[in-house]
């Protein structure tokens, strides 16, 4: 009896267990377990390879997602566990990640640069602050 339909003879009932290729569609099921797991790690599922729209302007957002949302926030938690533990050994230490070796912010940190190299109402100090640079010496002084 295929299709899961119901049969009764002599009192008994057999009812089919089992489910059609149909109705299992494999395919769809992988994908949107895929998409599951990639939201769950905070991931963009387009980079997983799923069928869709992936043009190379939403791939390089993904990327830039992926980083900001799972990648970058693990990376600090486990640099912030490292430090706690370096701290016995050396007072103040900390440890971060140097986002200007990323290669796919450097979009943002370009943007960042260009929008703080414009601003004319901020002075040499706080323009090093927002780059994540340093206070500036007086003249004439060395680090």
């Amino acid at each position: 009896m295929p299709g899961g339909r119901c049969c009764s003879r002599e009192g008994l009932k057999w009812q089919a267990l089992s489910l059609t290729p149909a109705d299992l569609d494999f395919a769809e099921m992988k994908a949107a377990a895929a998409r599951e797991i990639a939201c769950s790690f905070g991931g963009p599922p387009m980079l997983l390879g799923l069928p869709g729209d992936a043009t190379y302007a939403n791939y390089k957002e993904a990327n830039r997602a992926l980083l900001r949302q799972a990648i970058l926030p693990l990376a600090g938690t486990i640099c912030a566990g490292l430090a706690q533990g370096v701290e016995r050994w050396i007072a103040g230490a900390a440890l971060q990640v140097d986002l200007d070796r990323v290669p796919a912010l450097a979009e943002d940190r370009e943007r960042l640069w260009s929008q703080v190299g414009a601003a004319e109402i901020l002075s040499r100090d706080e323009k090093r602050a927002m780059v994540g640079i340093g206070r500036a010496l007086p003249a004439g002084e060395d680090a």
